[in-house]
Protein backbone atom coordinates (compact mmCIF):
# COMPACT_ATOMS: atom_id res chain seq x y z
CA UNK A 1 0.00 0.00 0.00
CA UNK A 2 1.77 3.51 -1.54
CA UNK A 3 1.30 6.16 1.67
CA UNK A 4 -0.09 9.37 0.19
CA UNK A 5 1.77 12.28 -0.51
CA UNK A 6 1.69 15.04 1.96
CA UNK A 7 2.71 18.63 0.84
CA UNK A 8 3.15 21.48 3.30
CA UNK A 9 2.43 25.11 2.90
CA UNK A 10 5.55 26.84 1.97
CA UNK A 11 6.08 30.72 2.53
CA UNK A 12 8.98 32.01 0.78
CA UNK A 13 10.42 35.22 0.65
CA UNK A 14 8.75 36.44 -2.77
CA UNK A 15 5.18 35.54 -1.46
CA UNK A 16 6.20 37.27 2.23
CA UNK A 17 7.20 40.32 0.37
CA UNK A 18 4.03 40.41 -1.49
CA UNK A 19 2.17 40.13 1.66
CA UNK A 20 4.05 43.05 2.94
CA UNK A 21 2.52 45.13 0.16
CA UNK A 22 -0.87 43.55 0.97
CA UNK A 23 -0.58 44.37 3.90
CA UNK A 24 0.92 47.88 3.65
CA UNK A 25 -2.67 48.95 2.26
CA UNK A 26 -4.55 49.41 5.36
CA UNK A 27 -1.83 51.34 6.37
CA UNK A 28 -1.81 53.62 3.50
CA UNK A 29 -5.38 54.37 3.64
CA UNK A 30 -4.73 55.11 7.83
CA UNK A 31 -2.68 57.67 6.43
CA UNK A 32 -4.78 59.75 4.10
CA UNK A 33 -8.00 59.45 6.13
CA UNK A 34 -8.97 62.38 8.50
CA UNK A 35 -7.87 60.49 11.51
CA UNK A 36 -4.38 60.36 10.61
CA UNK A 37 -2.60 61.85 14.40
CA UNK A 38 -0.56 64.08 12.31
CA UNK A 39 -2.45 65.16 9.60
CA UNK A 40 -2.46 68.73 11.59
CA UNK A 41 1.75 68.35 11.97
CA UNK A 42 3.21 70.05 8.67
CA UNK A 43 3.64 67.97 5.97
CA UNK A 44 4.01 64.66 7.84
CA UNK A 45 0.42 63.70 6.38
CA UNK A 46 1.71 63.75 2.56
CA UNK A 47 4.79 62.83 2.73
CA UNK A 48 4.20 59.63 5.06
CA UNK A 49 1.38 58.37 2.07
CA UNK A 50 3.82 59.01 -1.01
CA UNK A 51 6.74 57.22 0.60
CA UNK A 52 4.63 53.95 1.52
CA UNK A 53 3.41 54.25 -1.72
CA UNK A 54 6.93 54.34 -3.23
CA UNK A 55 7.87 51.31 -1.08
CA UNK A 56 4.42 49.07 -1.74
CA UNK A 57 5.55 49.96 -5.62
CA UNK A 58 9.22 48.97 -5.36
CA UNK A 59 8.05 45.05 -3.81
CA UNK A 60 5.78 45.38 -6.64
CA UNK A 61 9.15 44.54 -8.82
CA UNK A 62 10.99 42.85 -6.28
CA UNK A 63 8.48 40.33 -5.39
CA UNK A 64 8.48 39.39 -9.56
CA UNK A 65 11.68 39.42 -9.44
CA UNK A 66 13.24 37.09 -6.70
CA UNK A 67 10.26 34.22 -7.57
CA UNK A 68 12.10 34.47 -10.79
CA UNK A 69 15.82 34.67 -10.18
CA UNK A 70 15.04 32.01 -6.96
CA UNK A 71 12.57 29.65 -8.80
CA UNK A 72 9.67 30.19 -6.71
CA UNK A 73 7.09 30.84 -8.57
CA UNK A 74 3.90 29.79 -6.88
CA UNK A 75 0.20 29.30 -7.32
CA UNK A 76 0.02 31.92 -4.20
CA UNK A 77 2.21 33.92 -5.70
CA UNK A 78 0.50 33.95 -9.04
CA UNK A 79 -2.57 34.83 -7.18
CA UNK A 80 -1.35 37.25 -4.16
CA UNK A 81 0.72 39.73 -6.57
CA UNK A 82 -2.08 40.67 -9.16
CA UNK A 83 -4.70 41.08 -6.62
CA UNK A 84 -2.18 43.18 -4.56
CA UNK A 85 -1.63 45.40 -7.49
CA UNK A 86 -4.92 45.88 -8.53
CA UNK A 87 -6.19 46.56 -4.55
CA UNK A 88 -3.47 48.52 -4.16
CA UNK A 89 -4.06 50.45 -7.16
CA UNK A 90 -7.95 50.71 -6.45
CA UNK A 91 -7.46 51.87 -3.03
CA UNK A 92 -4.96 54.83 -3.73
CA UNK A 93 -7.52 56.33 -6.80
CA UNK A 94 -10.52 56.24 -4.36
CA UNK A 95 -8.83 57.67 -1.46
CA UNK A 96 -7.42 60.41 -3.71
CA UNK A 97 -11.06 61.18 -4.78
CA UNK A 98 -11.60 62.14 -1.66
CA UNK A 99 -8.09 63.18 -0.84
CA UNK A 100 -7.46 65.73 -3.38
CA UNK A 101 -10.74 66.10 -5.88
CA UNK A 102 -9.36 68.57 -7.14
CA UNK A 103 -6.70 66.49 -9.41
CA UNK A 104 -8.18 63.00 -9.16
CA UNK A 105 -11.58 63.61 -10.09
CA UNK A 106 -14.25 60.68 -9.63
CA UNK A 107 -14.56 59.99 -13.42
CA UNK A 108 -10.90 59.26 -14.10
CA UNK A 109 -10.47 56.54 -10.89
CA UNK A 110 -13.05 54.71 -12.53
CA UNK A 111 -11.51 54.42 -16.08
CA UNK A 112 -8.65 53.32 -14.39
CA UNK A 113 -9.85 51.10 -12.19
CA UNK A 114 -12.16 49.85 -15.08
CA UNK A 115 -9.20 49.10 -17.21
CA UNK A 116 -7.79 47.18 -14.45
CA UNK A 117 -10.66 45.07 -14.48
CA UNK A 118 -10.82 44.38 -17.97
CA UNK A 119 -7.45 43.48 -18.05
CA UNK A 120 -8.07 41.02 -15.18
CA UNK A 121 -11.18 39.53 -16.78
CA UNK A 122 -8.88 39.08 -20.33
CA UNK A 123 -6.23 37.35 -18.65
CA UNK A 124 -8.58 35.07 -16.95
CA UNK A 125 -10.66 34.38 -20.27
CA UNK A 126 -7.27 33.32 -21.79
CA UNK A 127 -6.22 31.24 -18.71
CA UNK A 128 -9.10 29.22 -19.24
CA UNK A 129 -8.42 28.95 -22.70
CA UNK A 130 -4.93 27.53 -22.40
CA UNK A 131 -2.89 30.58 -23.67
CA UNK A 132 -1.07 33.55 -21.76
CA UNK A 133 -1.22 37.63 -22.52
CA UNK A 134 1.83 38.73 -22.17
CA UNK A 135 2.67 42.74 -20.48
CA UNK A 136 3.03 44.63 -23.06
CA UNK A 137 5.21 47.85 -23.30
CA UNK A 138 2.45 49.96 -23.07
CA UNK A 139 1.18 48.19 -20.11
CA UNK A 140 4.86 48.73 -18.35
CA UNK A 141 4.74 52.27 -19.34
CA UNK A 142 1.22 52.94 -17.61
CA UNK A 143 2.58 51.48 -14.34
CA UNK A 144 5.50 53.73 -13.69
CA UNK A 145 2.90 56.01 -15.09
CA UNK A 146 0.63 55.72 -12.19
CA UNK A 147 2.91 55.37 -9.88
CA UNK A 148 4.04 59.05 -10.75
CA UNK A 149 0.26 60.07 -10.91
CA UNK A 150 -0.41 59.03 -7.45
CA UNK A 151 2.47 59.97 -5.66
CA UNK A 152 1.94 63.87 -7.30
CA UNK A 153 -1.39 63.79 -6.55
CA UNK A 154 -0.51 63.46 -2.57
CA UNK A 155 1.92 65.85 -2.77
CA UNK A 156 -0.39 68.29 -4.53
CA UNK A 157 -2.56 68.32 -1.94
CA UNK A 158 -0.47 70.53 0.32
CA UNK A 159 2.04 71.80 -2.33
CA UNK A 160 1.97 73.83 -5.60
CA UNK A 161 4.92 74.41 -6.46
CA UNK A 162 8.06 73.30 -4.72
CA UNK A 163 10.33 76.53 -5.20
CA UNK A 164 14.40 75.75 -4.90
CA UNK A 165 15.28 79.42 -5.94
CA UNK A 166 17.17 78.15 -8.82
CA UNK A 167 14.60 75.08 -9.33
CA UNK A 168 10.79 75.24 -9.29
CA UNK A 169 8.80 72.21 -9.38
CA UNK A 170 5.10 72.41 -10.15
CA UNK A 171 4.01 69.92 -8.48
CA UNK A 172 0.39 70.74 -8.95
CA UNK A 173 0.95 70.84 -12.73
CA UNK A 174 2.93 67.84 -12.60
CA UNK A 175 -0.02 66.08 -10.74
CA UNK A 176 -2.61 67.06 -13.28
CA UNK A 177 -1.10 66.02 -16.20
CA UNK A 178 0.10 62.32 -14.81
CA UNK A 179 -3.19 61.73 -14.06
CA UNK A 180 -4.55 62.57 -17.67
CA UNK A 181 -1.75 60.96 -18.98
CA UNK A 182 -2.17 58.08 -17.20
CA UNK A 183 -6.01 57.76 -18.25
CA UNK A 184 -4.92 57.90 -21.97
CA UNK A 185 -2.28 54.89 -21.55
CA UNK A 186 -4.69 52.97 -19.68
CA UNK A 187 -7.09 53.51 -22.64
CA UNK A 188 -4.38 52.77 -25.38
CA UNK A 189 -3.44 49.81 -23.59
CA UNK A 190 -6.19 47.96 -22.62
CA UNK A 191 -7.48 48.78 -26.44
CA UNK A 192 -4.05 47.00 -26.88
CA UNK A 193 -4.60 44.34 -24.80
CA UNK A 194 -7.73 43.25 -26.19
CA UNK A 195 -6.78 43.08 -29.97
CA UNK A 196 -3.64 40.76 -28.89
CA UNK A 197 -6.58 38.50 -26.42
CA UNK A 198 -9.05 38.73 -30.08
CA UNK A 199 -6.39 37.35 -32.46
CA UNK A 200 -5.48 34.75 -29.71
CA UNK A 201 -8.50 33.58 -29.07
CA UNK A 202 -9.92 33.77 -32.86
CA UNK A 203 -6.83 31.63 -33.54
CA UNK A 204 -7.47 29.31 -30.96
CA UNK A 205 -10.85 28.90 -32.37
CA UNK A 206 -9.72 28.33 -35.66
CA UNK A 207 -7.21 25.55 -34.44
CA UNK A 208 -10.31 23.83 -32.46
CA UNK A 209 -12.54 23.95 -35.63
CA UNK A 210 -9.80 22.09 -37.61
CA UNK A 211 -8.74 19.62 -35.17
CA UNK A 212 -12.93 19.22 -34.83
CA UNK A 213 -12.80 18.49 -38.70
CA UNK A 214 -9.81 15.72 -38.49
CA UNK A 215 -11.01 13.72 -36.21
CA UNK A 216 -14.52 13.61 -37.20
CA UNK A 217 -15.38 10.22 -38.17
CA UNK A 218 -16.53 9.71 -41.84
CA UNK A 219 -20.01 8.68 -42.04
CA UNK A 220 -20.83 5.11 -43.51
CA UNK A 221 -23.72 4.60 -46.04
CA UNK A 222 -26.05 2.38 -46.07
Amino acid sequence: MLNPVRTRAHVNLPNSITMSRILMIPVFLWILSPIFPFSGYGPAQELSAAILFVLASITDGLDGYLARSRNQITTTGMLLDPLADKVMVTAALISLVAYNPAVVKVWIAVVIIGREFLISGLRSIASSEGFTIQASDLGKLKTVVQIVTVVSAILAHRWDVWDFGFFIVPVKWIAIAAVYFTVLVSVVSAIDYFIGFWKKIDHVSSDRRASAVLTRRPEVNK
